[in-house]
């Protein structure tokens, strides 16, 4: 032996397969007659004897897979569900015997009655709730307050309660108690196993109205509830469990434009009051982002509204142009819009997207009537001063906007007067040249030529008395010292009294 284990030789094993050895030509047919011999279907199959009048089909004849589960269980017919008989079909369990516990579980029509839960066998079940939709197949609300009781009872327990919603008396307790008529429900993520889709916690339009109100009215227009960075921050996160139930429930129609009105009037107003305020007190990144957001909403609305406007309109042409002749037509194209704050909106974002060439593209593209509105042949003006880089045209049409659409501009405004700054260090560059800084505090919309000092000095630009020397080559790209954009504008400002009739659009 050479050490190699002993393998078995090619071939052995051929009998357990099948393998029969063939018979030679002259041996007879082992006295078998004619007719019971049957020549095989195919190589390697084993010659077997067949009945007379059994028509089966071979296994080898059936597909591949049918006849390996032949050759797995020997015991049971080759037959497929389709060649079983008819009563077979139709009792589909009469091949295995029942147990006497699923006789006892059998039903009349031959299924058997599902097994109790042994594991909640003795517990107090708790009553589904009935999900109200709407025809439509969207999840409508069935709470009627601004908070539901579950998040109510759950944040007092847990003593996660806003000091706006204790009740008064109360706040310094160590359990404070809540206050029904001052909770607002709160923003909560999606998270895994959670059902967002409660109609006991969803709040209907109306009520969601009735919720931003409430903020708008006695949170963020109070005198008394201070500082306003943690109002803004209150409101801020109601607002964004609003707009979340609506979004759960496919809202639309006036109250949701009525609601998202709103809510880009306040986001647009904390942007200018807040701008000045330490990023962990304000991000205006994540301000931004909501804002744009909801007016994206707000402006599909419109939108949408008026492409079914003009749908109606059609299918009057068409039903006029079939009915008898004389008949009077309905839709001549010079339809009203329902919503009469779609000017104001479209100004506002194109103020608020200075220079955004697709937000141009919208205007440019809107109803006639809504592109000749004062509100939006203004917001046209200073976009168009923008893009040809005529800051001071701009900031002479700027004195025309009202003060929340100066509000929606004021981001811009350090960058439009630095733009104006560099043009005149270019224009004006000179050893000799001299510029009234008064004059240049009226340029830049400032009412004090301090201001206008700083600015100047922020540049590298020589201030000496009342006059300004601009050189180009001492412009700096980048100011010496950072610049607030609420050093720049004092003409926004305005007092807590006048902050509900501007979020409500009545100014």
């Amino acid at each position: 032996m050479n050490g190699r284990p002993n393998r078995p030789r090619r071939g052995r094993g051929r009998a357990q397969h099948g393998w029969r050895p063939q018979q030679e030509e002259s041996e007879p047919h082992a006295g078998r007659p004619e007719s019971d011999y049957q020549e095989p279907q195919g190589w390697g199959h084993p010659q077997r004897r067949r009945p007379q009048g059994d028509d089966r089909p071979e296994p080898w004849d059936r597909p591949q897979q049918e006849h390996w589960r032949g050759q797995r269980d020997k015991n049971r017919p080759h037959q497929s569900w389709r060649q079983r008989p008819e009563q077979d079909r139709a009792q589909p369990q009469n091949w295995r015997h029942r147990s006497d516990k699923e006789e006892e579980r059998a039903q009349p029509d031959g299924t058997l009655k599902p097994k109790p839960d042994r594991q909640n066998q003795g517990r107090t079940q708790q009553p589904e709730q009935e999900e109200v939709q709407r025809p439509d197949g969207n999840p409508r609300g069935t709470c009627m307050a601004m908070c539901p009781r579950r998040e109510l009872q759950d944040r007092e327990a847990q003593c996660r309660l806003h000091r706006f919603e204790m009740l008064a008396g109360t706040e310094k307790d160590r359990r404070p108690k809540a206050d029904p008529a001052r909770m607002v429900k709160e923003y909560s993520r999606p998270a895994a196993g959670k059902d967002a889709t409660l109609p006991s916690d969803l709040r209907p339009p109306a009520v969601l109205l009735k919720t931003v109100c409430y903020l708008i009215d006695e949170i963020a227009a109070s005198l008394t509830l201070q500082p306003w960075t943690e109002v803004y921050s209150f409101v801020f996160d109601r607002l964004r469990s609003v707009r979340q139930d609506l979004i759960i429930q496919r809202a639309s129609g006036p109250e949701c434009v009525a609601i998202l009105e709103r809510t880009v009037r306040l986001l647009i107003y904390a942007s200018q009051r807040l701008c000045g305020e330490p990023l962990q007190l304000f991000d205006p990144k994540i301000n931004d982002t909501h804002l744009q957001e909801s007016l994206s909403w707000l402006l599909e609305s419109y939108c949408q509204e008026e492409d079914d406007a003009h749908t109606a309109e059609d299918e009057h042409e068409v039903r006029d142009s079939q009915g008898p002749t004389g008949t009077p037509k309905q839709g001549d194209g010079s339809h009203q819009s329902q919503y009469k704050n779609q000017e104001e909106f479209e100004a506002l974002n194109l103020l608020y997207n200075l220079g955004c060439a697709r937000v141009m593209q919208h205007a440019l593209e809107l109803p006639a009537r809504v592109r000749s509105s004062p509100a939006v042949s203004l917001a046209l003006a200073v976009s168009r001063a923008f893009c040809e880089r005529n800051p001071v045209r701009l900031l002479r049409l700027a004195g025309r906007l009202d003060f929340l659409q100066g509000c929606a501009l004021h981001r811009h405004l350090l960058a439009i007067r630095r733009q104006l700054l560099h043009l005149y260090s270019h224009g004006h560059s000179s050893r000799n040249c001299r510029y009234p800084l008064g004059h240049l505090a009226r340029l830049l919309a400032l009412a004090e030529p301090q201001k206008a000092e700083r600015l100047c000095l922020a540049y590298g630009l020589a201030v000496s008395g009342e006059c300004v020397g601009f050189n180009k080559a001492d412009f700096l790209e980048t100011p010496k010292e950072e610049l607030r954009c609420a050093s720049t504008h004092e003409r926004e400002l305005e007092t807590d009294k006048k902050v509900a009739p501007i979020i409500h659009g009545h100014v």
